[in-house]
């Protein structure tokens, strides 16, 4: 072989050598898919409805970065679609709190999940109105006097409204607030199934638990 041949065979090989080991440099190792760490995830939970302070605290904390000296004036339970308020629980809570140094109340409202366009889940805080301070039907709440809540006052309530609920059984639950008036010694919770013209209702002592009076 001419010392040309020989030198042009020499570099093939060098050459084929050298892609060869670029091609095991490049290429990453194979792995099997066992050996892939698995990807789980957690399913969320399904929102549960919620007892009157739950939703309350939130958004009296709210209420106290628009004005520190605020005072509730109603705390209610609302319906959010798809979900059943039953046993003194609500899947939304709407709480009236008003500023005496302001002049000016608002209704915020707490809800466990976002049904659009205007329920949204957490704390939204509502529009400031013109207030002209307390009345004898619309009384600030003590909250030192705020013990029981929704549900252990609903309790109250539908035992002594047992009788009558068992002679009507269609009747839902219309209405379930906390307030305070003159009529009253302190809060209390309100139940009322039915209507007006043909229900039950019972008054509910917030700071004790006790059934005031039933209508």
């Amino acid at each position: 072989m001419s010392n040309l041949l020989r030198h042009c065979a020499i570099s093939t090989t060098a050459v084929a050598v050298l892609i060869l080991a670029g091609c095991s440099q490049s290429t990453p190792p194979k792995t099997s898919a066992s050996a892939q760490p698995a990807v789980t995830t957690q399913p969320e939970a399904p929102a549960e409805i919620v007892a009157a302070k739950t939703a309350f605290w939130p958004m009296y904390t709210a209420a106290r970065n628009w004005a520190p000296d605020i005072v509730v004036l109603r705390i209610t339970a609302k319906e959010v679609p798809g979900f059943k308020n039953e046993g003194g629980k609500a899947a939304m809570w709407e709480a009236a709190f008003a500023s005496p140094s302001r002049h000016e109340y608002r209704v915020d409202s707490y809800s466990i999940a976002t049904v659009p366009p205007y329920i949204h889940k957490g704390v939204m805080t509502g529009l400031r109105m013109p207030w002209g301070g307390a009345t004898r039907t619309v009384m600030p709440v003590d909250l030192s006097m705020f013990n029981i809540d929704s549900d252990d006052a609903y309790k109250a309530a539908a035992g002594d409204a047992a009788d009558w609920l068992k002679k009507n059984p269609d009747k839902g639950l219309a209405t379930l607030e906390v307030g305070a008036t003159h009529k009253t010694p302190g809060p209390a919770w309100y139940f009322m199934w039915g209507t007006k013209k043909s229900g039950y209702s019972a008054l509910v002592d917030a700071s004790g638990g006790k059934v005031l009076k039933h209508i």
